[in-house]
């Protein structure tokens, strides 16, 4: 029985005559708004990244769950109603079925923002940083859903790296032994996100957005399954010292077992965390390295409509 998605999915007007007509489209994930920045910033940044994207050449679609639909696209007015809302939800692929049943309103994960451009039929995304094996995941089991959905969706991601909260080095082991390749955009380094390198090297090098979007051509046209891991460093006037996010983070993880926090409250938790102990700097951090992959992703969108 084939999925009968379109009951479900909604296309903004312009991205659905983009899609159609061939023009290069970036989806952007929309839990930024609701859970990763505090107001004004998740606003001013979702709006300015959607401006980068643009700036590039690409129609940005930003991804959420309004109305009892999954929308692909909800433009300025869906971004304030996502930060205005009470309680939102945090979507990745076990809640979408739900979220959209219950008429929630939902910002996507990683994960759930590459199902809906899957299903829209937009190969590229932008986002801050994926998700990944959990510090201590050896007894807590807790890994990312983001790393599953990259094995199984064709969805290129483009971003910093994986959160430095998270355990960088058993990331890219997960996503090895799962076939994704991790591509490092002028870089031989994987990205720390708040920093521009850790100690791990990425799969591949490529210095250009023209080559990058190539590789995802060849990749279409062998039939690989899956996505890939496009890292972006995050821009050097905005990196922080490596020694102050390390204890930030080294702190953060402590508090958030002393108050036994775990599943998908982990993550917004331990970035609140860093932010307030970093004085706001790994928030400037984010928008700083958010902006920059949006305006990656659209270079390579434009360069091989991706």
């Amino acid at each position: 029985m084939q999925p009968d998605t379109g009951r479900h999915l909604k296309i903004d007007s312009e991205v659905a005559a983009a899609i159609a007509a061939g023009r290069p489209v970036v989806a952007l994930e929309s839990t930024i708004i609701t859970h990763g920045m505090p107001a004004p910033h998740n606003v001013e940044t979702a709006l300015a990244v959607e401006s980068e994207v643009r700036r590039a050449g690409a129609v940005p679609a930003t991804v959420a769950v309004l109305d009892g639909k999954l929308w692909v696209g909800v433009g300025a007015d869906g971004i304030e109603r996502l930060a205005d809302a009470k309680d939102p939800v945090k979507v990745s692929r076990r809640d979408l079925g739900y979220a959209v049943m219950t008429h929630a309103v939902g910002g996507t994960t990683v994960a759930a923002t590459m199902i809906a451009a899957a299903m829209a039929g937009i190969r590229i995304f932008a986002t801050g940083g994926i998700g990944g094996v959990h510090r201590g995941a050896a007894s807590s089991f807790d890994i990312s859903a983001d790393l599953e959905e990259l094995a199984r969706t064709d969805v290129a991601v483009v971003c910093a790296g994986v959160k430095s909260i998270l355990d960088i080095g058993l990331t890219l082991e997960y996503l090895e032994t799962r076939g994704v390749p991790v591509v490092g955009y002028r870089t031989d380094r994987m990205p720390a996100f708040y920093t521009t390198e850790s100690p791990f090297s990425v799969d591949h090098r490529i210095d250009s957005p023209a080559e990058i979007a190539r590789l995802l051509h060849v990749r279409r046209d062998l039939g690989l399954v899956g996505g890939v891991v496009i890292a972006n460093p995050i821009p050097e006037h905005a990196a922080l010292d490596p020694a102050l996010i390390g204890e930030a983070i080294a702190t953060a993880v402590a508090d958030a077992e002393a108050a036994h926090i775990t599943g998908k409250d982990t993550t917004p938790f331990l970035l609140d965390r860093v932010a307030a102990l970093t004085g706001l700097a790994s928030l400037e951090a984010n928008i700083a390295l958010v902006r920059s992959n949006a305006a990656l992703a659209g270079a390579i969108a434009a360069a091989g409509t991706a």
